[in-house]
């Protein structure tokens, strides 16, 4: 991947194929000649077949995310047994999109100073900018930041990391963390501890990234698909929760 390149950067795509191909159709608007995807890929009560359709011949960098890891981790054919989203998911992106999910590593460097993550480097369940011990998203302190990334010679100047579906950047000393934002779900709520991430619109997010003299700089986007049509999707698949945070961005 070379240094000039314009990256777009996606995550949390949660098999939202019709905000997928918004963003892809966006990205190559904006100029973007690489992609990569920080996981979180197929799982959701939406298109995942579709996702994998457009994800399988495009050339890209990836990592695995948390619930990537459960799909593998429930596959039917290891004795495992599902829940219905997860089960509607597995059968439509089948064997070959399990294969490719078994490729992924956990964190991934492109070149010697980007290093991509789901969550952590270290854990695709944890937060690397946000703190939400007060229920919504605060920035932890870049010393907490700091410590969850490799130091030393050998550390990475760009950390692009998701998982949280919250868009920021950071910048820690020399180190630039940049979050997206979830290409397919821009809210939810989660119980460990009780907290609530909320885009506040029901666009479709990612990044574009790229090099100025020996800086990165970020650009957050925001960008319009058929929300409705894939909220009643989900609420024809009987997850109404994920109805309301597409149809708002809410939570």
């Amino acid at each position: 991947m070379p240094q000039t390149a314009t990256i777009a950067v996606l995550a949390d795509i949660h098999g939202n194929a019709a905000a997928l191909r918004a963003v892809l159709d966006h990205a190559r608007s904006q100029g973007a000649t690489r992609f990569v995807n920080l996981g979180d890929t197929f799982y959701g009560p939406l298109d995942p077949a579709g996702t994998w359709a457009a994800l399988k011949a495009l050339a890209m960098d990836a990592v695995l995310g948390n619930q990537d890891r459960i799909l593998l981790e429930n596959d039917p054919a290891q004795g495992a047994d599902p829940n219905p989203t997860l089960a509607r998911t597995l059968t439509a992106i089948g064997a070959d999109g399990l294969a490719w999910l078994k490729t992924l590593p956990a964190a991934f460097r492109p070149e010697p100073d980007i290093l991509l993550c789901h969550g952590t480097p270290g854990s695709d369940t944890a937060y690397l900018i946000e703190d939400v011990s007060a229920g919504l998203p605060g920035v932890r302190p870049c010393a907490d930041i700091l410590a969850d990334i490799p130091a030393g010679p050998n550390a990475p100047a760009l950390v692009l990391a998701g998982h949280s579906h919250h868009a920021g950047l950071v910048r820690c000393g020399a180190v630039t963390v940049v979050n997206p934002g979830s290409v397919g779900l821009p809210a939810y709520a989660d119980d460990d501890p009780p907290h609530v991430m909320a885009a506040g619109s029901p666009h479709a997010r990612y990044a574009l990234i790229s090099k100025a003299g020996l800086e990165w700089k970020a650009e957050l986007f925001s960008v319009e698909y058929d929300w409705k049509t894939a909220a009643a999707l989900a609420r024809e698949n009987e997850r109404p929760d994920w109805a309301k945070w597409l149809e708002t961005g809410l939570a």
